[in-house]
């Protein structure tokens, strides 16, 4: 792609959090960017409100079940419309992309991910789970394609942000932060009886229901720490967490002389899912600016891995390798799902996740049908647990 030409850009995932705000920055950066593809699981009514206010060249609804909708409401546009599991693997080879975007929700971002750096493509990453099911499998997949992995994470993206200049300089310690999420300083026995409701009342940060509830279990911080550790080869002992409830530093980086940089913003995940998208280039925005005389102090904080058991399973699994993290994602979205269904109450999303985690048979190297097979698995027990435990 010449310096003059815009990048193609996918959007897998549209209609969700990360999509509609990459939606947002593509169009209000129009003379850098070209959306060529978007798609979505479920949400017709929406992919298709955004088909014909961004005007892709292609959408794919993956539900099959409502391709006709989403065909008949585009059929006086040139947008092309395909339905299907498939048909995702399939438009991420399309010669227009440059970036795709994985904002899929879960365990399903994982074979269209594999798929568009099969085909050559760079990914923007905000499906942290595609990292943590099988991060071997991707990153050596991307260095054998010569395809960049740009984290789309606040989080990773603040890391990222600051190794720029420092690739040759070797890391001594990387810290995320988390918000702490809506029930930060309560103990086990304040959260028997919280509801749905409560639990998606983030302090900071607008989000998808999947991911507001795994910030309140502190999950969410632990399949980042995953994560983080195959975006920048770290071993887990290279990786810290520290509970930071204004949100404003968004990570930080150790190095081995002891100095230490930070990424600082407001809480906004327009910033990152820019970065990402235009990288190496900063490109101009009219964000709302940091101000420190709105934030005289900035508070820092060890977690409570005690009452957010999840935080510890997930570095666990982490430490132990293999398949475990595939096992403890997939348990954890059953859990997620049935705690939002009032199936289970909120403390048994650690419970459940923990008993499915050791019950799944380790495979020390698995391959991508053993990840598939072991996520496959891990939701079968999990749905067992949740069936003999389902609240009265």
């Amino acid at each position: 792609m010449s310096s003059m030409e815009k990048k193609g850009i996918a959007i897998l995932g549209s209609t969700g959090s990360i999509g509609t705000q990459a939606l947002e920055v593509i169009a209000a950066h129009s003379d850098t960017f070209e959306l060529v593809a978007i798609a979505a699981g479920k949400n017709a009514e929406l992919l298709i409100q955004q088909a014909l206010q961004y005007n892709p060249n292609t959408v794919v609804i993956a539900d099959e079940s409502q391709y006709q909708k989403v065909k008949d409401a585009l059929w006086q546009t040139d947008v092309k419309v395909f339905a299907g599991e498939d048909a995702l693997l399939q438009i991420v080879a399309m010669s227009q992309i440059d970036v795709v975007l994985t904002a899929m929700v879960g365990f399903a971002g994982l074979k269209p991910t594999l798929a568009a750096i099969e085909n050559g493509k760079h990914i923007a990453l905000a499906n942290k789970e595609t990292l943590v099911v099988a991060g071997d499998l991707v990153t050596q997949k991307a260095r054998e394609k010569g395809v960049n992995i740009y984290p789309v994470d606040s989080e990773h993206s603040a890391i990222f942000q600051c190794l720029a200049g420092e690739w040759h300089n070797k890391i001594e310690k990387i810290y995320l932060t988390a918000s702490g999420g809506p029930f930060r300083g309560k103990k086990k026995s304040e959260l028997d009886n919280i509801l749905p409701q409560h639990a998606l009342k983030h302090p900071n940060w607008s989000m998808g229901a999947k991911i507001t509830i795994d910030s309140a279990t502190l999950m969410n911080k632990g399949l980042e720490v995953i994560e983080a550790k195959w975006l920048f080869g770290l071993n887990p002992a290279q990786i810290d967490v520290v509970v930071h409830p204004e949100s404003i530093v968004h990570s930080l980086v150790q190095f081995e002389d002891g100095s230490i940089k930070a990424q600082m913003g407001l809480p906004d995940m327009k910033l990152p899912i820019l970065y990402a998208l235009a990288y190496p280039t900063r490109l101009k925005t009219d964000f709302p600016r940091f101000d420190f005389k709105d934030y005289a102090r900035l508070h820092f904080e060890s977690p409570d891995v005690d009452t957010f058991s999840c935080l510890k399973l997930a570095f666990d699994a982490m430490q132990k390798g293999g398949n475990t993290a595939c096992a403890l994602n997939a348990a954890n979205e059953i859990a997620v799902a049935s705690f939002l269904a009032n199936k289970i109450a909120f403390l048994d999303i650690a419970r459940l996740n923990e008993t499915v985690m050791h019950e799944v048979a380790h495979i020390e190297k698995p391959n991508l049908s053993d990840y598939l097979n072991s996520d496959k698995h891990a939701r079968e027990l999990a749905q067992s647990w949740v069936a003999k435990n389902t609240k009265a």
